[in-house]
């Protein structure tokens, strides 16, 4: 059995209006050296599949489901 988690974030240069309204939130409640906020995706998958081809299942559930490969970008760890 493993446990994969999976982490989704915005690729640099996509516009992050949740991280922003997020840091102004931030900023009003007095927090003023945050400099950015970037939102982003945490997904933990648990599978009974902990053989080779596992890594190679992740990428495909990431690229057709998890993340939008257009702005985003993954990286998971197996454990």
């Amino acid at each position: 059995m493993a446990k994969v988690k999976i982490y989704v974030t915005l690729k640099d240069g996509v516009l992050d209006p949740q991280g922003k309204t997020v840091q102004f939130a931030l900023d009003k409640m007095g927090y003023k050296n945050i400099d950015s906020v970037r939102m982003g995706k945490y997904i933990e998958i648990d599978t009974k599949n902990d053989g080779k081809d596992l890594k190679k299942q992740i990428d495909e559930i990431c690229d057709k489901l998890l993340a939008n490969p257009n702005i985003e970008k993954y990286s998971f760890t197996i454990e």
